[in-house]
């Protein structure tokens, strides 16, 4: 399926840069994990077949193998605008997160932690365990009162009602991985550093909103950002961020004889997969700040697309922002459920009959479904994601498709 050519974004030539797409399948299930690039699998193969050794030999191949593994790590520093040795490469954002909860060394007990009850677990789980482990208060940062049930969002004026003197750590999600909202980080960091905790740190999972918008972590003024590359159509590795003062705080769990001086030595544990390094810096070169108002034109039209769809049926609930055309307020990632109906079950009548790819479920937001949603997260919502590379007339197709299960009318 094929759009229109447009001077500012040409779908065609968008499309061309993911062999995937040449298939029957339709992928609407990018927030579990984008297609990538070919760019990027031409440069892992090269990689593996023409410098695949150890990082640092001083013969002709292993210099080649260092050079390309730094590469990609300055390009992915590029990527977020921060400096190399502020950033750590790794298997995910999971695995990511768990390893600063266990480096984080100078809490004490009865201290704070605030924790947002809407962000994957990935996100949440580190925390409690670190709570548990040193004796930490935790409080839980719910939606604000102000927003509606079907779409709750995180407001700066709540956290502040939970912030203290003894408040040492703050965790929330940029975008949400079910919702789709986009959460005003800035305004967050702002609100931490003008409390009686200033020196608060604030931990960022971006992994739902990297693919969509443009990253700039010191104009966020975040401590620990992260997200996963291969949902930004690049290989299955992840990025973290901690920024000087954060890493001032960690101890390394690196071996006692090597260097403890970068994230990557305190955090690294030799996670940082050299084929897939390597494969980094063409997703940085698919995605200049010029391409970026492009894409989010195109997002914007494809959840328009969607919502109008959705808003106009009496027994659909879409939870999150119900309009589409304010690129500021979310990502094309758009969930919903139907009443009388079990997601599990509409998304698998869709498929059946067609080739479109979306998922039903909890997507380790459990939390979310089941407090603040008040889903059996067994069931979940129905997630549509969508990126720059689908097309209106994908939209458009999978709408007429759901719309032929929801008129036969029965109990699915």
């Amino acid at each position: 399926m094929s759009a229109a050519n447009d001077e500012a974004f040409n779908i065609d030539q968008v499309r061309a840069n993911f062999p995937a797409l040449a298939g029957e399948q339709v992928f609407f299930d990018n927030a579990g994990g984008s297609q990538a690039l070919g760019a990027v699998a031409e440069r892992i193969r090269d990689y593996l077949l023409n410098t695949n050794v150890q990082l640092g030999a001083s013969y002709a191949t292993g210099k080649a193998s260092t050079d390309r593994y730094n590469a990609g790590y300055a390009a992915a520093a590029a990527y977020i605008g921060a400096p190399k040795d502020e950033i750590v490469l790794g298997p995910s954002t999971t695995q990511l997160f768990r390893n600063v909860s266990y480096a984080l060394s100078s809490f004490q007990p009865g201290d704070e932690v605030v924790i947002s009850v809407l962000d994957h677990e990935a996100n949440i789980a580190p925390w409690l365990d670190l709570a548990e482990r040193q004796q930490l208060v935790v409080k839980w940062w719910h939606p604000s009162q102000s927003s509606s049930k079907s779409n709750p969002k995180l407001a700066a004026e709540d956290l502040g009602r939970l912030l203290s003197p003894k408040t040492r750590l703050v965790t929330c999600t940029h975008a949400s991985n079910i919702l789709g909202t986009i959460h005003d980080v800035a305004g967050f960091v702002q609100m931490v550093r003008a409390s009686a905790s200033p020196d608060a740190l604030v931990a960022v999972d971006a992994v739902a909103y990297a693919p969509h918008r443009k990253i700039d972590v010191k104009a966020l003024g975040v401590d620990f950002y992260s997200f996963s590359w291969y949902k930004v159509y690049g290989p299955h590795i992840s990025l973290l961020y901690a920024s000087a003062r954060a890493q001032a705080r960690l101890r390394s769990l690196g071996h006692y004889f090597n260097a403890h001086a970068t994230l990557e030595n305190k955090l690294g544990l030799a996670g940082s997969n050299y084929e897939l390094v390597h494969g980094i810096p063409a997703v940085v070169d698919y995605l200049p700040d010029s391409k970026w108002p492009g894409i989010t034109a195109q997002e914007s039209k494809l959840q328009t697309a969607l919502l109008a769809y959705l808003n106009t049926q009496p027994d659909v609930t879409v939870w999150g922002e119900p309009a589409g055309a304010d690129p500021g307020a979310r990502v094309p990632t758009v969930s919903f459920t139907v009443a009388g109906r079990s997601s599990r079950a509409l998304v698998e009548a869709v498929e059946r009959d067609s080739a479109f790819g979306f998922r039903w479920g909890s997507f380790y937001s459990v939390r979310l479904v089941e407090q603040v949603l008040g889903l059996d997260a067994g069931d979940g919502v129905v997630r549509v994601s969508m990126v720059h590379y689908n097309t209106v007339e994908e939209v458009q197709a999978l709408v007429a498709a759901i719309d032929k299960v929801l008129s036969r009318g029965q109990q699915l």
